[in-house]
Parts: structure tokens; C-alpha cells; sequence
């Protein structure tokens, strides 16, 4: 799914936990009736709760939502895009001028196999920088923490794993694979 494609994929219930925009999984806490000053009718507003910043609330509209929000992957789904890492590109950045916004735009359209490929971009990136005496650039270790924060905060429900052992769980079985 494109960031032309923004959408909201089914309807939510409460206690269900989806990825809303690049704020990563949010728990539905509530879904609510407000009325907006000016408005003759009350909209129904989803109160979303996210994983990893405790006491934090986001509300937002049910309909006409301006960020992506899908449910999370099934088991089977995490299962299925991890046994197939290799086979996902790393982006194709032309610009360096143009590396932030390319990192952005992925994390955008909630899609995990665009953030695979983000990830094995800033793995290839580091490992080359440091190759060559440099450290990563401040730029890289914001979108490498935002993105494995999004990527394997989403996996761990699935996997039943806390997010802080996603990344060895996904190294062992992509080992165990060869």
C-alpha cells in the first residue's frame, strides 16, 4: 500500500490492536461518539492507545482518516514475511539529499516489507560507513531506532515475544533457514 492509497482497512473494535501512521501499534481503547462545536452531528473517534508510550492517548476519526491504519500481522504473516527477508530489496535511494524523505515515505505507508527494505538499508549503510572510519549519521540512527520500534513492536504480538527479542528471534530463524 502507497501513500497515495491511504485508507482504513475494516473497522476496528475495541481491545484490538492496529498500526496507525508512522506512530507504529496503538491498542483501540474505546470508540467514541464526540460533538464538534459547529457541528449539527457527532462523529464516531477511535482512542488509541500506543504500545510503547505509556499514558500517551491519540484520538482520531473512524472515517476519513488522513493516516493508514491496518490491523496487525496474523501469526502466520509474521511467519511469512521474516522467512522471506532475503528476497526483499533494500531501497533504492539515487540522492543523498533525498535519503531522509525515502526513509520517511516507507515508514508512512505502514507496510512491513518497506520497512524491511529501510532496515536493510541502514544495515548496508552502517556497515559501509564504518568500513570506511565514519559513524552512522544522525539521520540514519533516527529512522534505524523509529523503524525497528514500528517493525518488531508489530511482530511481537503475533510472535508472543516482547519487541526487545524480535530482532535475535528473527536472526536465529533466518540461520535456522540455510
Amino acid at each position: 500500500m502507497r501513500n497515495s492509497e491511504r485508507m482504513v482497512i475494516g473497522v476496528f473494535e475495541k481491545g484490538e490492536y492496529i498500526v496507525y501512521g508512522m506512530t507504529g501499534v496503538c491498542r483501540v481503547c474505546d470508540i467514541t461518539e464526540m460533538n464538534m462545536d459547529g457541528l449539527a452531528t457527532s462523529k464516531l473517534y477511535y482512542v488509541l492507545e500506543p504500545t510503547g508510550v505509556n499514558g500517551s492517548r491519540i484520538i482520531t476519526p473512524v472515517e476519513g482518516n488522513k493516516n493508514v491504519m491496518r490491523r496487525i500481522m496474523t501469526s502466520e504473516e509474521a511467519y511469512k514475511l521474516i522467512d522471506g527477508i532475503r528476497e526483499i530489496d533494500s531501497l533504492r535511494v539515487r540522492d543523498d539529499k533525498q535519503r531522509e524523505n525515502c526513509y520517511k515515505e516507507a515508514l508512512k505507508t505502514c507496510d512491513c516489507r518497506e520497512w524491511v527494505g529501510v532496515l536493510k538499508t541502514l544495515y548496508l549503510r552502517r556497515r559501509d560507513r564504518l568500513n570506511r572510519g565514519k559513524r552512522m549519521t544522525e539521520v540514519d540512527e533516527r529512522y534505524m531506532k523509529k523503524t525497528k520500534e514500528n517493525l518488531y513492536g508489530e511482530l511481537s504480538i503475533p510472535l508472543g515475544i516482547p519487541a526487545a527479542e524480535v530482532e535475535k528471534f528473527i536472526e536465529s530463524r533466518i540461520e535456522a533457514l540455510d
